[in-house]
Parts: C-alpha cells; structure tokens; sequence
C-alpha cells in the first residue's frame, strides 16, 4: 500500500496560482555545460566549466573597462538611412527600427569614453545582436568621432569588434567606411596615440579587414572566431581540407596575427598595463 493517498481527484490548482518558471536561469555553453546565469555574470561571462566566453555587448564591457562603470557615451542618437532605398525580405528602414525597437540600440556599435583605473580611455564597442554587428556608415563614423576625440584630448582609443562584416544594405556606403576608419586611425599613429583592438566572438569580414587588424596591439579573447571569409566559404573556395582550429584567435596568435589573448576577467588590468608600458609611465596596480 502506497504511504500518500490524493484526497481529491484531479488537479485543483488555479490557473491564476500556477507560476511559470522564469526564463533566464540557466546557460548552456556550447560544450554542453550548465551554468546559473548569476554565475556567469559574476565570472565575467565567462563558463567556469570550461572557460566559454559568452558573447556579449557594449553594455556589459563598459561594465567591465570603466571604473564604476561611469562614462559619458559619444553620438549616442546617430542612425544609417537609407540613401540606396534598399529592400529584401523588408525595406532597410524597417528593418532598423526592428532591430532598435528589439536591441534598444540605435546601431551595431557604441562609443564610451570614462576613467580605466583612473586614467581617461575611449571605447568603442560593437554589439553583434544589432544586424549581426554589421559595419555600416553609422559604425564607420561612430568610430571616426571616437578616433578625432581621441586626437583632440590625447586619450587612448579601444575598439572592440565583434561582427559580420560589412552591412549589405548600405552596399558600397558599407565599404567606404574600411578607408574612412583606416585613414583615422593613421592619424592616432602619427600623433602618437595609442590604438588597442580587441577582437570578440565573431570578427569578420571588412571589419577584419580595417581597423581590427590595425592596432597598435591586437589582442582577442579566448576562443573566437576572426577571419575575413568564414570556413566553409574559405574551404569551399579552396577546395581544401583547413587546419585543426583554423580562425581561431589561438591558430592566428600562432601565426603571429595577434599579440596575446586574454581572459575577459584580465582584460582591464592588460589593456591598462599595456597603456602604462607603451607610455612610460608608473604601472599602475
């Protein structure tokens, strides 16, 4: 005989008293890892099982770079339009405003500028949930601005890429902004101001093939993926077999395209110590 015994039939619970469990508390990494979301946003995004580093936005590295995580945010109403009157599946200004209204971003890159262990730094972070962090006009002049504020208070300037490629809905506008970007960033070099490139999970295409490969280090995160084409096109077009982790920021830090990878929870203390070095000035703790 069984020791419960149900004293009503049937289930009697509300529907008003049924509660949904919240979406949200768990991560699983691609390795197959759980990991409560509280966590992971204490460990930097990053899975302790086995050291994944999530994707994530301006939001979340402002968080990490700046002290306090106090900035002012520069241009932060500029939007593309749409001069080519582009239209696929949907006209290009819908599908702006689909993305702002889901994102609540106005395009696919942000642009701070805040103390980093007490010293004044530009960054300039893309966010990959915006059209796949493509790179159009508003990207190319967002990072202009951040490279001319730079020039103009003598501060370092930080990109961090995390994209697509080129935005296809602005064509030819799109890929201007490889030149516009490079040629900013030669200015830095001249006046002697420092530029750092971070690459994130994913770096692609013409973003890869500007200003994420122009700093004066380029570091990148454990694990992510950085290439012009990506594999299968690569692969598809060759007609050959790629090498074990290829496009990795490890296989390209072997192949000396990278200076050194970071773990998310050092990146403000490397980037820092970085700074002090290439300036000559006291490392600071």
């Amino acid at each position: 005989m069984s020791w419960f015994k149900r004293k009503t039939k049937g289930i009697t619970t509300t529907t008003e008293e049924k509660k949904d469990t919240p979406r949200g508390l768990w991560y699983k990494s691609p390795t197959g890892k759980i990991v409560d979301t509280e966590e992971l946003e204490k460990n930097f995004y990053v899975s302790p099982e086995d050291g994944y580093h999530v994707r994530i936005g301006s939001k979340e590295y402002f968080e990490i770079l700046f002290d306090d995580n106090k900035f002012k945010e520069l241009d932060p109403n500029l939007e593309s339009k749409d001069p080519l009157k582009f239209i696929d599946t949907k006209k290009y200004p819908d599908r702006l405003k689909s993305a702002q209204e889901k994102t609540k971003l106005k395009d696919a890159i942000r642009v701070g500028v805040g103390k980093s262990k007490g010293k004044d730094l530009v960054v300039a972070c893309m966010d990959f949930a915006f059209i796949g962090g493509s790179m159009g006009s508003v990207v190319g002049e967002k990072i202009a601005r951040a490279a001319d504020y730079s020039l103009k208070h003598n501060v370092p300037l930080m990109v961090i890429s995390k994209s697509g490629g080129a935005r296809m809905m602005e064509a030819a506008l799109s890929l201007m902004q490889l030149a516009k970007t490079s040629v900013k960033l030669a200015q830095l070099a001249d006046a002697g101001i420092p530029y750092i490139s971070l690459c994130t999970d994913p770096t692609t295409g013409g973003t890869t093939a500007s200003f994420a490969m122009l700093g004066d280090i380029n570091i990148a995160e454990p694990g992510a993926l950085i290439g012009f084409a990506g594999p299968r096109v690569v692969k598809d077009t060759t007609g050959k077999d790629l090498p074990d982790g290829f496009q990795t920021s490890e296989f390209l830090l072997e192949h000396g395209f990278l200076d050194f990878i970071t773990l998310r929870k050092d990146l403000k203390t490397k980037v820092n110590q970085y700074l002090d070095l290439i300036l000559n000035q006291p490392l600071r703790a």
